[in-house]
This record gives C-alpha cells, structure tokens and sequence, in this order.
C-alpha cells in the first residue's frame, strides 16, 4: 500500500502493519521498502519498542575472547599473560578488562628482582652463546692461510699499526707496537715468512711503572719465544694517581714494541706492497705515495 509523500494520516494503521512485519522477522529496510515509507523517523517510530528479528544483529565475534580475558584477569593474570594465551592485542585486553582492579602480586618486591635477573641472567647467557657461536663459525670459515694470504695480512697489519716513513720525517724504519697478544703473533708469523730471524729484533716491553713488570717481561718473552734477558730495557710510564686507568689488573702487561734491525729494505718492501694492495682495489689512487 502506497502513501502519499511527507503524510502519514493513517499513522496507526501503518504501524499496526509495521509490527506485524518486523514480528514476522522483517529487517527495517524490508518494513520501508513493503509500506513505502522512506522517512527514517517515521520508521523508527513505526517500530518503536520492537526487537530487531536476531538475524540483522551484527555479529561479536570478540564477545567469547572478552569473556575469557575478564576470567583470567579475576584470576590474577597479567595483560602480557592474557595476549599470549589468547593471541589479541594488547591493546583490546586493556579495553575488556580495565574495569576489573589490579591483581595482588603474587611475590615480594625482592622475589620480583630475583626473578628478573634470573631472567635478564638467561637471555644475557643465551646472546652470550650466539655471540660465541658466530665467532666460532667465522674462526672455522678462515681455514689455513697460504703464504700470500699471510703476506697481504702482515702489510695490512704494519700499515694499520707500524711506524711509517714521512715526508716531513724520513725514517725508513720497522717498528710494530700493540698491545694484543694475537697480533704480535701475526706479525711474527708474517717475520718468519719474510726470513727475518729472531737475531734482528729488538723488542721490549712498555708498561705503567706501577704494573708487575718482571711478569710483564716474561710474559712477552715467551710469545716472542726468546729468553727474558734477550729483551731491551723496558720502558715505565710514570703513573698519575689523577688519572683513572681501565687497564689494571693480572691481564694488564702493557705492549710489546718490536724493532727490525737494518730494516730500510724491508720498510720500503713493506710500503711498496701497500700501494700495490690500493692499487688494486683504487687504480687511480696515488695519494698515499710518500
């Protein structure tokens, strides 16, 4: 039955149809589309105090999560607890379970730190452990050096780390000096594969005067592999009791300096090696000349 646009004289009589309609299960747009009334007021008036037919409610997909969030809130359970167990969001727990009050900690603040630093103990331990597995595989990865491998290592090593000539102070020397055991032994393997015997080194110890520098000495004497009176006077930094050192304690024992006796020769090999490692990788660098 059609009605005349903007009058709805039978007002009751179209609602007594409309409630029929909407009690059958018919949806708003059904009732509107049956009875012609396009007057969304109207409509909702027509239908005032009727349920909706259960299929046109939008479905809640969420509801049994939210259910179940509150539940285990009431339990105690963390927002971090409940994300996991349920795979939502953070942000949709807050949302759910808000209301609800904190649960009591389950320990004192002192068990609470323990538990963390146990915590933080085994994630540190297991970085530990995939930090030490990275450098044991790349250890492995190197393999045996052939003797040009070892020789490009020792001029790269000198030419990071040795004394160099310069143009403004020429002095075409060999003199190494550091620190780590590991690259004193490189640079003594790269020695021996260049036949520069032991008898043409000139090594000694530098270290804080307030070190232990009689195990100092051996110590660098056996890497060397020569005897401790074999060493030259050991140079003593004077200690400034103004100055906070790091490197204190048995693993200090300062650096080992290692001069090549007669070695312009060498220097120049050396340097010469080292433009040709550029020139390689940079053909039209020649800024490094000296």
């Amino acid at each position: 039955m059609a009605t005349s646009p903007g009058k709805y004289a039978d007002f009751e009589g179209l609602r007594e149809r409309a409630v029929a309609l909407r009690r059958q299960g018919y949806s708003l747009r059904q009732i509107r589309d049956e009875l012609q009334v396009h007057n969304k007021e109207t409509l909702q008036r027509l239908v005032e105090g009727e349920p909706p037919p259960e299929w046109t409610k939008r479905p809640r997909a969420k509801d049994d999560l939210r259910e179940r969030a509150r539940e285990l809130r009431k339990q105690g359970w963390t927002y971090n607890q409940i994300q996991a167990e349920l795979g939502c969001s953070k942000s949709s727990v807050s949302l759910w379970v808000r209301d609800l009050p904190h649960p009591e900690p389950k320990c004192t603040p002192e068990e609470q730190r323990a538990r963390m630093n146990a915590g933080l103990a085994r994630l540190r331990a297991a970085q530990d452990e995939e930090r030490q597995a990275t450098k044991a595989a790349a250890a492995e990865a190197v393999g045996e050096l052939s003797d040009r491998d070892l020789f490009i290592i020792g001029v790269a090593l000198y030419w990071a780390e040795g004394t160099k000539d310069k143009p403004h102070a020429r002095r075409e020397t060999v003199e190494f000096v550091n620190s780590d055991p590991g690259m004193i032994a490189v640079f003594l393997a790269w020695l021996d594969l260049l036949e520069v015997g032991r008898e043409r080194l000139n090594c000694r110890v530098m270290i804080h005067e307030s070190a232990d520098v009689e195990a100092a000495e051996h110590y660098w004497a056996d890497i060397v592999g020569i005897d401790v009176t074999a060493l030259g006077k050991t140079i003593r930094k004077k200690h400034n009791p103004t100055t906070v050192r790091k490197n204190t304690g048995d693993a200090y024992r300062g650096c080992l300096g290692i001069k090549v006796r007669q070695g312009a020769d060498l220097y120049r090999r050396i340097e010469g090696a080292w433009y040709g490692i550029v020139g390689a990788v940079r053909p039209d660098d020649l800024s490094n000349r000296t």
